[in-house]
């Protein structure tokens, strides 16, 4: 088969190498298309290197723009490669405006669309990559749900044709990138002040959190008031963003601020630290598989069940929501088997053969 995988964003990346790694071992033809959504040398060039990501054959270098205007140019140029390449397939990641374009552009042709990570809701519409997820999920042939509680969601939506409980892709990443840093010595830990087990590791990154100041100082500080150091590896925008607001010359020494890092050395900081704040939902997700506790700086998730077994804690921007989810103590109960058991990527490429 000619299968093509359109991808944009840091989650993608992570999300599609466990796939070509599968594509790749059936001898299938894969043609790869960056759309460039988020572009930063840390996020695309690095990490197509250390996960041993084929070259891209098509980069679109998108960027950014309004979500009509982005998704709108990669919708035209996408048809367009499809129309070129003629795949028997193809594969979009997610809930971002390149998984949208994509399948859009797909459906009105003859290939067939998946899309991994099918089902999740956080029932927030407010919120553009949920409503992303929904109009991916009702134009797509193959759904791969990644936990039972996302076919339950589908099923909800009247969808029940063509849906395939994977476990989660992410799963197949972190358990590769887990034993590869074990393994390896060096990294992004080497080059900072803190200790393992010591720092509290955040990201923010939606524009809920970004856009609004009030929320972001408000985030950034109650962070910076906890005893233990934090480390904040932060996208080009958001950094600008922060500069823009004087927050940066108002944070303590022990708040770390640093570039982008690449998807190896986020591995090994999420597994080292005491405990993660973040907006993002691959995050939580890494958090819960690494053992790490998180506290999620958002009023919803498309992971409840990180939430309902005791590792993950819901506090928007409200303060006093944030300080006492940064102290808690005590130990967490037992996992749930929640995101499958790493061979999400090999029924994927399954369904796909079968189809």
């Amino acid at each position: 088969m000619k299968v093509l995988n359109v991808f944009g964003t840091r989650p993608q990346y992570i999300k599609l190498f466990p796939v070509c790694r599968v594509l790749k071992k059936n001898r299938h033809e894969n043609v790869l298309v960056d759309t460039g959504q988020h572009y930063d040398e840390t996020l695309s060039g690095v990490f197509l290197d250390e996960l041993d990501i084929p070259a891209v054959d098509y980069d679109l270098d998108v960027r950014s723009g309004s979500h009509g205007a982005q998704t709108g140019r990669m919708l035209a140029a996408i048809e367009g490669i499809i129309d070129e390449e003629e795949p028997d397939a193809v594969i979009v990641y997610g809930d971002t405006n390149s998984t949208l374009a994509a399948a859009i552009a797909t459906a009105k042709l003859s290939p067939t669309l998946a899309h991994v990570e099918s089902g999740t809701r956080s029932y927030n519409r407010r919120m553009p990559e949920e409503l992303n997820r929904i109009m991916t999920d009702h134009i797509s042939d193959l759904l791969y749900a990644p936990i039972d509680r996302a076919i339950e969601n589908l099923e909800r939506e009247g969808i029940t044709e063509g849906v395939v409980l994977t476990g989660d892709v992410m799963f197949d990443a972190i358990q590769w990138a887990r034993e590869y840093v074990t393994e390896t010595n060096g990294g992004v830990l080497d080059e900072l002040p803190v200790d393992p087990g010591e720092f509290v590791l955040t990201t923010v990154h939606r524009p809920r959190n970004t856009d609004d100041g009030e929320r972001l100082r408000t985030i950034l500080e109650t962070l910076d008031e906890h005893p233990l150091p934090v480390v904040f590896p932060a996208h080009p925008r958001v950094r600008n963003r922060i500069e823009a607001l004087g927050l940066d010359e108002r944070l303590s020494e022990d708040f770390h601020l640093i570039e982008p890092v690449g998807y190896l050395d986020f591995v090994r900081l999420l597994a080292g630290a005491e405990r993660v704040a973040t907006d993002s939902g691959g995050a939580q997700k890494e958090a819960f598989m690494l053992e790490t506790p998180c506290v999620t700086l958002r009023e919803e998730t498309e992971w409840d069940g990180t939430v309902e077994s005791g590792w993950n804690r819901l506090v928007g921007a409200d303060r006093e929501l944030i300080r006492e989810a940064l102290s808690e103590n005590g130990d967490r109960p037992p996992q749930p088997d929640i995101f499958g058991d790493g061979r999400a990527a090999e029924r994927i490429v399954g369904a796909i053969e079968d189809g």
